[in-house]
């Protein structure tokens, strides 16, 4: 029998620091054959990605340190070598050669000083030893592979002119341009809308099908996993508490901790229905019927209910919001981007309005133009009959604390020397709602613990927090001022499957007790029928479809409603 393409056996990495020593990944092991696809799933901390990490050498030593185990890598079956005892030059002709990783944020992955095709570019002259015009073709025939428009074009682009979905493929060329035997997949699709993401989905699947690559794909997403892998392995807290086929782990899990990822998904609870948390199953080791819902078995709402007779809470009216995307010699724009183009809709006081839409198609621009954040080009949006593009600065300062805003990224949404209560009480100071400092504190305590936080938080500084806990601080500081209307814009897309089901939870309790209203902006579609009363689809800075969240999910009237609804990967 040839050996695995990897095989790690009882694997440890320690964390040493000032404090303490943390261990990471504990005894960890499991292997991955040639032309297969090994999916590992768990929340942020679970020891996934340092485990992935570990494969390639990329984690820092120190504070880093294998205290037991080997990482075994044969790439033709016979000659095997142990990647955790490779000096830093064997590991160099190993990376991006026989093992190539696509990176979870390619933003942050790709260099952007250099072009997108010189990036790849470079890394075939590195591996493969071929001239520079050579590299080039190869490049743009990568670009072509992954379905990127206009490749030639592309190859002078730098990453800030691409899209999401564009920069991700960029990263698959340059993973794919050796012809690796391993490849390393973290959170490839986290960020990216269903379409795209299905999209990249096919594509690795293709690719390592025809070059019968072996693949370790890193998900939270349990749909994913549904979608792409033929075997799972559940992490927790740094070891594996479960393994096996895909199949296995779905129609019948045995760990309390797999039961209570697969349980807390949105696409199988009815509206209304609290999510189950991950911890009980962990407490309590509940049984869990997979069978119980499934989206075919859901409630389809008979009747719409009727909206409110009286006038509309927010009312848009002819709203257009363009961006100049060519300019003349005098620098007048003769060409337009039109994000937001020629709308109106209306929103009903204490309803949640979910907004979807693949990445490009205008929702982001119109959540907030609704906030007065980015001014329209023509229209007008009516906050409770007021016009906000035909009031003053001092006015709209004074309606800022009726209207707030929850950002994708809490991290670059919270500013880093500030501890996170001096941030949640700095919108209280501004608008002079409490005058005294231990008054602002023991509203921050008072609304750290409404989203289930600590009084002891109060001065930690955002980096030593999750990025479920930092998401309910943004929340909180959201909510310091008692606001009559929220946007979410994409506040649960990077979140672990159990955290996100916290969140939800969080935003249902939490409008059910002070009645604000909600514009849920989202690209996933089972979140967004799960928490909304109704959903309106964009499409190319126009509306699609706008109705009752149930009868939109299940009975779709727009081709283009339903080609996004056919994305969603629906599990086992």
């Amino acid at each position: 029998m040839p050996a695995p393409l990897l095989q790690i056996n009882n694997l440890q990495v320690d964390f040493v620091t000032e404090i303490g020593t943390t261990t990471a990944v504990k005894e960890v092991s499991f292997s991955v054959a040639r032309g297969e696809i090994v999916a590992i799933v768990g929340e942020s901390g679970s020891g996934k990605s340092v485990t992935s990490l570990s494969i390639l050498q990329l984690l820092p030593k120190p504070p880093a340190r294998y205290t037991n185990g080997e990482i075994l890598f044969s790439a033709d079956g016979n000659n095997t070598v142990n990647l955790l005892t490779q000096t830093p030059q064997q590991l160099q002709e190993l990376r991006g050669n026989q093992i190539a990783m696509i990176f979870q944020e390619p933003m942050s992955s790709l260099n952007p000083v250099f072009t997108c095709g010189h990036q790849v570019q470079e890394a075939l002259r590195q591996h493969l030893k071929i001239s520079k015009q050579e590299a080039k073709q190869k490049t743009i025939d990568l670009f072509r592979q992954v379905r990127l428009p206009n490749p030639e074009q592309l190859f002078r682009r730098y990453p800030h002119q691409l899209s999401g979905g564009q920069k991700q493929r960029v990263m698959i060329a340059m993973a794919m341009s050796c012809e690796p035997a391993l490849l390393i997949c973290d959170e490839p699709t986290t960020a990216l809308d269903v379409t795209v993401q299905k999209t990249i989905l096919q594509l690795i699947r293709e690719l390592q099908q025809s070059r019968q690559m072996g693949v370790i794909f890193i998900t939270h997403d349990l749909g994913v996993v549904a979608e792409v892998a033929d075997r799972a392995i559940v992490m927790y807290r740094g070891e594996i508490v479960e393994a096996g086929t895909v199949r296995k782990i779905f129609n019948n899990p045995q760990h309390p901790y797999t039961k209570g990822l697969l349980a807390c998904r949105p696409v199988l609870h009815p509206k209304g229905e609290r999510l189950p948390i991950v911890s009980d199953f962990l407490e309590q080791n509940r049984p869990f019927d997979l069978n119980r819902y499934t989206p075919a078995a859901q409630p389809v709402a008979k009747t719409q209910e009727p909206l409110p007779a009286k006038r509309p809470f927010i009312q848009v009216n002819q709203l257009n919001v363009w961006f100049p995307a060519k300019k003349n010699l005098l620098g007048k724009p003769v060409e337009y981007v039109k994000a937001v183009d020629n709308i109106g809709f209306e929103i009903y006081k204490g309803e949640t309005l979910g907004l979807v839409g693949e990445s490009g198609c205008g929702k982001t621009t119109l959540g907030r133009t609704l906030l007065g954040l980015i001014p329209p080009t023509s229209g007008s949006v009516l906050y409770d009959g007021t016009d906000l593009s035909a009031i003053d600065a001092q006015t709209m300062k004074q309606m800022r604390k009726d209207i707030q805003i929850i950002f994708q990224d809490p991290y670059s949404s919270l500013n880093p020397r500030l501890t996170i209560g001096a941030a949640i009480a700095e919108p209280l100071k501004v608008h002079h709602i409490i005058s005294t400092s231990q008054g602002r504190k023991d509203r921050v305590v008072e609304l750290l613990e409404k989203v289930n936080l600590k009084p002891e938080h109060f001065n930690r500084y955002p980096h030593e927090f999750s990025g479920g806990q930092r998401q309910r601080i943004v929340i909180a500081r959201a909510l310091a001022l008692n606001p009559e209307f929220i946007v979410c814009d994409e506040s649960v897309s990077a979140l672990d499957v159990s955290v996100q089901a916290q969140v939800l939870n969080l935003l249902n309790d939490l409008k059910a007790e002070m009645g604000f209203t909600i514009v849920f902006i989202s690209h996933d579609l089972s979140v967004v029928r799960y928490i909304s009363d109704r959903i309106m689809v964009m499409n190319k800075g126009r509306i699609e479809e706008i109705g009752d969240a149930e009868q939109v999910y299940f009975h779709p009237q727009k081709e283009y409603t339903r080609q996004l609804i056919a994305s969603i990967p629906k599990g086992l």
